[in-house]
């Protein structure tokens, strides 16, 4: 089995097949039908062994580093934060790249605006398992 983090983006990566606007100009029941479909796929896979983890994401947030002894310094801008890009994230443990990317294909289905699958564009990202250049012979 191997880890991929499935990807949810606000705006950014290919072109979108269709604009369906930010979710807060959906109906409450576009909302909640797709909230629904969300944890209805989170359902089947935790069913099938195959979910890890999920969240949405709030837009709030902030960059935060070390900086030596003491406050560390907290920046909001300017630049391209992934509080403006990333919308939330599922953790999957599936046997293979290829079931990762059947069932993002499937999480892309979920239903936006008139209830139609809105073609979501996703991250598909597997975990890191060894440090890079370690050979695990």
């Amino acid at each position: 089995m191997a880890k991929y983090l499935l990807l949810k983006h606000y705006r950014g990566g290919p072109k979108p097949v269709a604009d369906y606007g930010a979710m807060d100009q959906w109906t409450p029941q576009e909302v909640d039908a797709h909230l629904g479909y969300m944890r209805d796929f989170a359902g089947r896979l935790t069913d099938s062994g195959e979910f890890v983890d999920g969240q949405a994401l709030a837009e709030d947030g902030a960059f935060v580093r070390y900086d030596g002894p003491g406050k560390p310094p907290v920046v909001d801008g300017p630049f391209a934060e992934t509080k403006d890009l990333i919308a939330g994230w599922m953790i999957i443990d599936v046997d293979s790249w290829a079931r990762a990317v059947e069932l993002a294909g499937e999480l892309s289905a979920a239903p936006g605006p008139g209830g139609k699958p809105i073609h979501e564009w996703l991250e598909v990202r597997p975990f890191l398992t060894d440090a890079p250049g370690q050979d695990t012979d």
